[in-house]
Formats: C-alpha cells, sequence, structure tokens
C-alpha cells in the first residue's frame, strides 16, 4: 500500500487509470461529484477501484449536507447544513445530539448503498467571527462543547451505519482568513487561544481513526509552515498537545495554499508526519507525479493504516440495517425540520 488516497477522473475508470492504480496501490480514493451519477454507478465504481488493488481499500467521499454535498437531489436527500445542529443545540443540547446522530446514519445508509465507506466528517472547526466563509455553516458553532458534543453523535451515527469518520480540520480552520483552496491562510492568536478553543474538539474526539490536516500557518507554533507541511504543528501540536494517534492524513495537496511543486509538497507532508498525502482532481500527470515522490507506507504510518482498516471491517461487520422512512422520520421530529 502506497501512502496516497487518490481521485478519478470521472463516473467510471480509464483503462490508464486502471493501470495506474494496479502499478501504484493507493491506501485509498476520494470521490467527487464528477464521479458520481447513480447509485449503481458509483457501486460499480468502487468495486472497480478496489478490484486494482490487494486490500480493501476506503473510498472516501465529502458528504457534510449543505453546500458540501457530493451526492445530490434529486438522487439522495439533501442533508442539512451543521450549523442546523448547531442553533438546534442552543435549545435542547440532548436532541441536537439525538439529531446529529440520525442524520448521520441516513448519510452513512446513502453511501455504503454505493460501496462508499468513509466520509471526512466531523468537521470539528470551531467558527470564529471575521474569518472566511469557507468555514461559515459548515462549523456547528462557535463554542468548543457544542462543536465537540454534536462531533462526536455525527462520528457515531456514521459508524452504526458502517462509515468510517474522518475529523477535519486539525489543528482547526476557524479562524482561517482567506480560503485555503486558493490561498494560505494565517493564524495569528496565541498558543493559549488556540489550545482552549481551537484544539479542543480534536482533543476530546482524538481516538477517532482518522484525521485530515489544515492547510494554514499558525504564527504561534511555526510562522513559517502550514500545518500540513510542518513537522512542529504534527508532532508537538497534533500527537502531542490533541493526543490523536490515528491516520494522518493531508488535505488535497493540490489546493492552492500550498504553492510548492506537488512532489515536494507531499514528500514534505510525509516528512513532517503525515501518514497519508491526499490528492483528489484525478489529473493523471499530477497523480504520476505525487506517486513518485510518495513511498510504500511503512513504520507508525503502516500501523496506523492496519488500525483503520481493522476498524472499518469491525463497523461493516457491526452495522444494522437502516429502515429510511423510520430515520426520516425521527430526523424531522428531531429536528423541526421537513426531511
Amino acid at each position: 500500500m502506497r501512502a496516497l488516497i487518490l481521485g478519478c477522473a470521472g463516473p467510471e475508470l480509464s483503462r490508464t487509470e486502471r493501470q495506474f492504480f494496479v502499478e501504484t496501490e493507493p491506501f485509498g480514493f476520494i470521490l467527487f461529484q464528477r464521479n458520481c451519477e447513480s447509485p449503481e454507478q458509483i457501486r460499480m465504481l468502487t468495486e472497480e477501484l478496489r478490484d486494482c488493488v490487494e486490500h480493501h481499500a476506503p473510498v472516501l467521499i465529502d458528504q457534510e449536507g449543505g453546500r458540501v454535498q457530493r451526492l445530490k437531489p434529486p438522487t439522495w436527500r439533501k442533508a442539512p447544513p451543521a450549523a442546523l445542529f448547531g442553533e438546534l443545540y442552543r435549545k435542547n443540547p440532548v436532541r441536537a445530539e439525538q439529531a446529529a446522530r440520525v442524520n448521520a446514519r441516513l448519510i452513512a445508509a446513502e453511501l455504503t448503498a454505493c460501496g462508499v465507506d468513509v466520509d471526512c466528517l466531523p468537521l470539528l472547526d470551531v467558527r470564529q467571527d471575521g474569518a472566511h466563509d469557507v468555514i461559515g455553516d459548515r462549523a456547528f458553532a462557535g463554542d468548543v462543547e457544542t462543536v465537540a458534543r454534536l462531533g462526536r453523535a455525527q462520528a457515531e451515527g456514521l459508524a452504526a451505519g458502517g462509515v468510517a469518520p474522518v475529523m477535519k480540520h486539525i489543528p482547526g480552520h476557524g479562524r482561517a482568513g482567506v480560503d485555503s483552496h486558493h490561498a494560505l491562510p494565517r493564524v495569528d492568536a496565541a498558543h493559549d487561544t488556540l489550545t482552549e478553543v481551537d484544539f479542543a474538539p480534536f482533543k476530546a474526539l482524538a481516538s477517532l481513526p482518522m484525521a485530515m490536516t489544515a492547510h494554514v500557518i499558525y504564527e504561534a507554533l511555526d510562522a513559517e509552515n502550514a500545518a500540513t507541511v510542518s513537522a512542529k504543528v504534527v508532532r508537538d501540536s497534533i500527537r502531542g498537545e490533541i493526543g490523536f494517534d490515528g491516520l494522518l492524513m493531508t488535505d488535497d495537496i493540490s489546493m492552492k495554499a500550498l504553492a510548492e511543486p506537488l512532489a515536494v509538497s507531499s514528500a514534505r507532508a510525509l516528512e513532517a508526519g503525515c501518514d497519508v498525502v491526499l490528492h483528489c482532481n484525478g489529473e493523471m500527470d499530477e497523480m504520476r507525479e505525487i506517486a513518485g515522490a510518495v513511498p510504500a507506507l511503512s513504520g507508525d504510518a503502516l500501523r496506523r493504516a492496519d488500525m483503520v482498516l481493522t476498524f472499518m471491517e469491525r463497523i461493516r461487520r457491526e452495522a444494522q440495517p437502516a429502515n429510511r422512512e423510520e430515520l426520516l422520520a425521527s430526523f424531522a421530529e428531531l429536528s423541526g425540520t421537513a426531511s
């Protein structure tokens, strides 16, 4: 297994893609809207992808709800943004947690029907006034308790349906003043503030199996390097202060926040302590460039990858069939929204 999670260009694999994935054997794959036409087509694609490698490759997707939803209506349900659960939490915390859990269980049922078994949730960024709206209503709230409790409920709902969660964007993207898809955010908050607010939800959920980094510079931690490529941030903050020992993947390595050549950014991320490089756009030339800089999983990274595969096997085995109509009715009652 190579320390890579890769995308593909369309709704089915080309001969070139298939051969490349066989030769490269990435740890996992990720799907975007360009890859998704129907449940049957996606299931065939996930089977094609897994046939390229010698392990049960995780297949990831960003199915948050709200603005970030790769599976869209009318084929799939329009799930609400995280902020809805934060608003409900202010009125009734227990009900909000139940609603977040049921909503995640509904998402899991849709994903597993397509052969997708990892969702890049929960988003544990703590929303801050004045920050760029790249996070915005994707965050549950602006306080630690709400984010941590709803994030845990969401992760539990996914796992109950056989889908593994990925917490993001560690160690926290909520203060970013620019969109890291297009530029590199710099955060000037004091270390104590980061610890008390931004890091805290991740610390509360540090036992989750996977996390995705933030392409953000935290000046109090490392004024020169984004967290993804900062050994100091990964070692001292993510692994140390937060205490996360699960599989750490980069956010999309092709995002414009990282200005170096892709092979350089990929190598630097692994040197910094990330376990796996994520590349999303399916561009073959870019994937070849990255694959040349990324080795097979080994050492602690391999241990963590094996841990993830074991976790995923267990939740697949323990997942109970979902009664969609019952779940929809329960969610509508809990949330006060139409299903």
